[in-house]
Protein backbone atom coordinates (compact mmCIF):
# COMPACT_ATOMS: atom_id res chain seq x y z
CA UNK A 1 0.00 0.00 0.00
CA UNK A 2 1.41 3.33 -1.03
CA UNK A 3 1.36 5.89 1.75
CA UNK A 4 3.87 8.60 0.77
CA UNK A 5 2.70 11.62 -1.17
CA UNK A 6 5.34 13.46 -3.16
CA UNK A 7 4.78 16.55 -5.25
CA UNK A 8 6.91 17.20 -8.31
CA UNK A 9 7.18 20.42 -10.20
CA UNK A 10 6.71 19.72 -13.90
CA UNK A 11 6.11 21.82 -16.93
CA UNK A 12 2.50 21.68 -18.07
CA UNK A 13 3.67 20.06 -21.32
CA UNK A 14 5.48 17.26 -19.44
CA UNK A 15 2.46 16.67 -17.21
CA UNK A 16 0.19 16.44 -20.24
CA UNK A 17 2.57 13.93 -21.87
CA UNK A 18 2.61 11.80 -18.73
CA UNK A 19 -1.17 11.85 -18.39
CA UNK A 20 -1.54 10.89 -22.07
CA UNK A 21 0.94 8.02 -21.68
CA UNK A 22 -0.90 6.78 -18.58
CA UNK A 23 -4.17 6.82 -20.55
CA UNK A 24 -2.56 4.89 -23.44
CA UNK A 25 -1.32 2.25 -20.99
CA UNK A 26 -4.69 2.16 -19.21
CA UNK A 27 -3.18 3.04 -15.86
CA UNK A 28 -3.11 5.94 -13.45
CA UNK A 29 -0.50 8.69 -13.48
CA UNK A 30 0.65 7.52 -10.05
CA UNK A 31 1.14 3.93 -11.26
CA UNK A 32 2.99 5.15 -14.35
CA UNK A 33 5.35 7.31 -12.30
CA UNK A 34 5.92 4.46 -9.82
CA UNK A 35 6.83 2.07 -12.66
CA UNK A 36 9.04 4.56 -14.48
CA UNK A 37 10.98 5.54 -11.36
CA UNK A 38 11.33 1.88 -10.39
CA UNK A 39 12.79 1.05 -13.82
CA UNK A 40 15.15 4.02 -13.61
CA UNK A 41 16.39 2.94 -10.18
CA UNK A 42 16.88 -0.65 -11.38
CA UNK A 43 18.99 0.57 -14.34
CA UNK A 44 21.10 2.72 -12.01
CA UNK A 45 21.59 -0.23 -9.67
CA UNK A 46 22.66 -2.52 -12.55
CA UNK A 47 25.05 0.15 -13.83
CA UNK A 48 26.58 0.50 -10.35
CA UNK A 49 27.03 -3.28 -10.15
CA UNK A 50 28.64 -3.34 -13.60
CA UNK A 51 31.03 -0.56 -12.58
CA UNK A 52 31.92 -2.45 -9.39
CA UNK A 53 32.58 -5.61 -11.42
CA UNK A 54 34.76 -3.63 -13.85
CA UNK A 55 36.74 -2.21 -10.93
CA UNK A 56 37.19 -5.69 -9.46
CA UNK A 57 38.41 -7.03 -12.83
CA UNK A 58 40.87 -4.14 -13.18
CA UNK A 59 42.14 -4.75 -9.66
CA UNK A 60 42.61 -8.46 -10.39
CA UNK A 61 44.49 -7.62 -13.59
CA UNK A 62 46.78 -5.28 -11.65
CA UNK A 63 47.39 -7.99 -9.03
CA UNK A 64 48.21 -10.52 -11.75
CA UNK A 65 50.61 -8.05 -13.38
CA UNK A 66 52.42 -7.39 -10.07
CA UNK A 67 52.53 -11.10 -9.29
CA UNK A 68 53.98 -11.96 -12.68
CA UNK A 69 56.66 -9.29 -12.24
CA UNK A 70 57.52 -10.69 -8.81
CA UNK A 71 57.53 -14.31 -9.93
CA UNK A 72 60.17 -13.87 -12.61
CA UNK A 73 61.53 -16.60 -14.87
CA UNK A 74 64.44 -18.98 -14.97
CA UNK A 75 66.33 -18.91 -18.24
CA UNK A 76 69.41 -20.62 -19.61
CA UNK A 77 70.63 -23.57 -21.61
CA UNK A 78 70.98 -26.07 -18.76
CA UNK A 79 69.40 -29.38 -19.91
CA UNK A 80 68.96 -30.45 -16.26
CA UNK A 81 67.13 -27.25 -15.34
CA UNK A 82 63.67 -28.82 -15.01
CA UNK A 83 65.04 -31.47 -12.64
CA UNK A 84 66.73 -28.75 -10.55
CA UNK A 85 63.88 -26.25 -10.54
CA UNK A 86 63.38 -26.37 -6.78
CA UNK A 87 67.06 -25.75 -6.15
CA UNK A 88 67.21 -22.91 -8.68
CA UNK A 89 64.12 -21.21 -7.27
CA UNK A 90 65.57 -21.40 -3.75
CA UNK A 91 68.79 -19.78 -5.02
CA UNK A 92 66.86 -16.97 -6.69
CA UNK A 93 64.81 -16.35 -3.56
CA UNK A 94 67.96 -16.35 -1.42
CA UNK A 95 69.67 -13.82 -3.74
CA UNK A 96 66.61 -11.55 -3.68
CA UNK A 97 66.40 -11.84 0.11
CA UNK A 98 70.11 -11.00 0.52
CA UNK A 99 69.82 -8.08 -1.87
CA UNK A 100 66.84 -6.67 0.07
CA UNK A 101 68.56 -7.29 3.42
CA UNK A 102 71.70 -5.50 2.24
CA UNK A 103 69.67 -2.57 0.97
CA UNK A 104 67.88 -2.27 4.32
CA UNK A 105 71.16 -2.57 6.20
CA UNK A 106 72.72 0.22 4.11
CA UNK A 107 69.65 2.34 4.63
CA UNK A 108 69.81 2.01 8.40
CA UNK A 109 73.62 2.17 8.65
CA UNK A 110 74.32 -1.45 9.59
CA UNK A 111 77.14 -3.53 8.21
CA UNK A 112 76.30 -5.79 5.27
CA UNK A 113 77.29 -9.40 4.84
Amino acid sequence: MKTVVRRWRLSSERKAELIEEARREGTSLSALLDRVTGEWLARRHRRSQDEAEDEAEAEQAAIRKRAMAAIGTISGSDPTRSARTGELVREIILRKHLKESNALARRFGRRTR
